[in-house]
Formats: structure tokens, sequence, C-alpha cells
């Protein structure tokens, strides 16, 4: 049943995809794209669910989190779409999402469970699982930004950027994503140092300071932008700097230490 839930979500993952897909080809706007993105997210929520059922709790094994962090990610998206015109980045995002969740049926390590569970945990955990959502999707905004913003220049642009909002709206909207991210990231790295009492024995000195270059950057992007009006491509690089830095913090250990070292 728990693998049937995860079949049916990716299933729903695909479909949303392929409406959204027609929608850029066909130049029209639908909502059955979006219907099927949040079925998708339903029978995905309650797969981890069952799963964490089975277990007596989360696994925070690298493919369970990655589960775990695509479907935040796609939740942002989704209620972000509510007031905002994200919702094309979902033809990046959806199948992304779905191939994560077919990892972590397919790949089935041990669990790796918390022994311990406080309340200073599980905001350590919400936190870092938000911001590393919201930076993603930033992360995808930027990327669409630059397409955006090299399509424009060619005479005459292609289907897909005409269905876009303005520059201006996309910069502002990233920039707000960012903000949040960035909040968030505080909040989560503020957190995360009441648990750090040997970071060697931890594993935790490559998640640290890559956590905390990322940080730098996003804060340093922040401050560029209200002083010096950074945009464009100088901001767009060193937004994805950013992320890539979070991405290696976040799931770079993980993955070596349970999916290499292990085998070894």
């Amino acid at each position: 049943m728990v693998k049937f839930i995860a079949i049916s979500a990716m299933l729903a993952y695909g479909i949303s995809t392929g409406w959204l897909v027609w929608q850029l080809r066909e130049q029209t706007q639908s909502q059955k794209s979006l219907q099927f993105a949040w079925l998708a997210a339903a029978l995905h929520t309650l797969y981890i669910g069952l799963l964490c059922q089975q277990q007596n709790g989360f696994s925070f094994g690298v493919l369970s989190v990655a589960s775990l962090t695509i479907l935040s990610v796609v939740l942002v998206l989704l209620l972000t779409a509510l007031t905002k015109p994200v919702e094309k980045l979902g033809v990046i995002l959806f199948p992304f999402a779905a191939i994560i969740l077919g990892l972590d049926v397919i790949i089935d390590p041990s669990p790796h469970l918390l022994p311990v569970h406080t309340g200073a945990m599980a905001v350590h955990i919400l936190t870092s699982v938000l911001a590393f959502s919201l930076l993603m999707v930033a992360a995808l905004q930027a990327i669409l930004l630059t397409i955006q913003n090299t399509q424009l220049k060619r005479h005459p642009p292609s289907r897909f950027v005409l269905l876009l909002p303005s520059l201006q709206t996309m910069e502002t909207l990233l920039f707000q994503m960012i903000t949040a991210g960035v909040l968030l990231l505080t909040a989560s790295l503020g957190t995360g140092f009441l648990f750090l009492h040997d970071l060697f024995a931890q594993h935790l000195v490559h998640k640290t300071v890559l956590s905390l270059l990322a940080w730098v950057i996003f804060c340093g992007i922040l401050m560029g932008r209200q002083r010096y009006g950074w945009r464009g491509r100088i901001a767009v690089n060193w937004i994805l700097a950013g992320f890539v830095l979070l991405l290696l913090g976040y799931f770079g250990s993980k993955f070596v230490l349970e999916l290499i070292l292990i085998k070894v």
C-alpha cells in the first residue's frame, strides 16, 4: 500500500508536468496542472506519514530527508503560486520530485531514527527544511530569470518567455524569497549550534562550514541589493553559488557517509 501511494504520487507529478508543458506550448492557462500537483503533494505527504508509522519515527537517512525536503519545496511552490506567478517552475521541480520519491522507494537503507526528540530539535529541523525549500525555489527562479533575460534580447523571444511576468516582477519575487529564506536559515543555524558538542565526532564540520558560507553569501546578496542595486547576472551568479554551498552542506556529507563509505 505504501509503495502504491508513492507510485500514484509519481504519476500525479508526471501528469502535472505534462499539463504545464502543454500550456507552455499552446500559450494557455489552466488550473488542472496545479490540481494534479496538489494531489501529488497530498499523496507524497501520505506516503511519508505511513512510512513514519511503520518505522516508529522519521528516518533521517539521505533519501528520506531528500524526499521530505523536495515535498516541502513543492508545497512552497504551490502555496506561492496562489498569489504569485511561479507555477511554471513546476516544469523543473515536479519531475525532480518524482525522481527523488522513486529513489526513496527503490533504495531502502536501514532507518536513521533520532534517539532524542526535543522542542529545540524540532524547531531546528523545521527551519532547516523550510529554509532549504525557499532558497531552492529562489535558485530555480534565478535560473528562470537568466533564461528570460537572455531570451528577451532575441527577436522574437520564445513563447515560453512571453508567458512570464515582467523582469521587474520576477526580480522582486526572487529577492522576497531570498529574504524569507535567509531569516529561516538564520533560525536554523542558531538552533543548530545548541546541539554542537564535537564537530568532528558528530561529522558536522562539513555541514556547518558550508551552511555558514552560504548564509554569508545570501546576506551579502541582500546587502548588495540594498546598497548597490545588484541585479541581473551578478545577483543570479551569487544566488546559485550560495545555493550550491547549501546543497553540499545539507546533503553532501550525508550522501558520502551513507551511500558511499558504507559500501567501502
